[in-house]
């Protein structure tokens, strides 16, 4: 019957074991091919790594050629021009807060110093503001 089997399995009897629930064989140096071979993933994925870092470095290069060559600007350094014009239009803006309203521009100041008499005169006829004006 083994004759049988052993033919019939293409001469894997070894295996048979293992399909039947029997231990399997314990490599010795398992363990430490596993160390090993996480060892060179790591160093593949730091190659891997540098790598790329060059090429990106490169590829700045080239661009900043360019942005001399025509004069462009970086996105960072347009945004941060935009955003800069942006706080120097809103400078005179309607709503800033009061404290930054320079003095003597809108001020209540001037309004304390015109008498009661002189608004009073403001709203009579021209003859009768001529004859309280002398």
């Amino acid at each position: 019957m083994d004759f049988v089997m052993k033919q019939a399995l293409g001469g894997a009897t070894k295996d048979m074991g293992k399909m039947l629930g029997g231990e399997e064989e314990k490599d010795p140096d398992a363990a430490k091919k596993e160390e090993e071979r996480q060892e060179a993933l790591r160093q593949q994925e730091d190659e891997r790594k540098a790598k790329h870092a060059r090429m990106e470095a490169e590829r700045e290069k080239v661009r900043q050629t360019i942005r001399d060559k025509y004069g462009l600007k970086k996105k960072e350094e347009k945004e941060a021009e935009e955003k800069a014009a942006m706080e120097q239009a809103c400078e005179g803006s309607l709503t800033r807060p009061k404290k930054a309203i320079p003095r003597g521009c809108g001020d209540d100041d001037e309004e304390d110093e015109e008498s009661i008499l002189d608004t009073v005169l403001k709203f009579l006829p021209g003859p009768l503001q001529d004859m309280f004006k002398k």
